[in-house]
Parts: C-alpha cells; sequence; structure tokens
C-alpha cells in the first residue's frame, strides 16, 4: 500500500511540472476576427499606447488609480475578442482524477 501512494505521489510530481500543455495549446489556429472587433482592438491598443507615453509623474494617486483600472478593463476586453478557454495543469489534472474515480 505504501509504494503505491509513494508511486501515485511520484506521477503527481512529474505530471504537474510537465509543461507540454502549455506548448500544446498554441498548436490551434487562429480565428478571424470581424472589422467590428478589429476597430475595437485598434482602439484599445492606441489608448494602451497614449498611456504609455503619458508623464505619469505629473499625476496624481487617485489618476494614476483610475489608469490602472483602465488599462485592467482594456486587458480584459481585449481578452475577451480573442477568445479562448483556458485551463491550468491543476484543472487538468483533477480532472483525470475524477474521470478516473468514476470510471
Amino acid at each position: 500500500m505504501k509504494k503505491t501512494v509513494i508511486y501515485l505521489l511520484m506521477l503527481l510530481a512529474i505530471l504537474t511540472f510537465n509543461f507540454n500543455f502549455a506548448h500544446a495549446a498554441n498548436d490551434r489556429p487562429k480565428t478571424e476576427l470581424t472589422a467590428e472587433q478589429r476597430a475595437e482592438l485598434n482602439r484599445i491598443t492606441a489608448r494602451v499606447k497614449e498611456i504609455r507615453a503619458m508623464d505619469k509623474s505629473e499625476l496624481s494617486r487617485e489618476e494614476r488609480k483610475e489608469l490602472r483600472k483602465e488599462l485592467r478593463e482594456m486587458k480584459k476586453q481585449a481578452n475577451a475578442i480573442g477568445g479562448g478557454v483556458y485551463l491550468s495543469v491543476g484543472a487538468i489534472l483533477i480532472i483525470i482524477l475524477l474521470l478516473i474515480i468514476i470510471l
């Protein structure tokens, strides 16, 4: 029984530190964006460049905070336009273990 537990822990450690999952996710073909999505993405990109070019040393703390919030929102919008579902290695392991237990 102890050997089985040790082998399972070793297998779990090997699967946890195997980063081939991320490489396989990049092999999918890119989907084409619509003209509306491209325009929105270009608007976001232009605004980010504008914010990076700003002299932030003259801004107050609240203004810098607002810029960070705006950048976070734009990042969420850009990720939503790109789409995609991402699973972490831990989530994949839990799914596999649940499938093994069920089946």
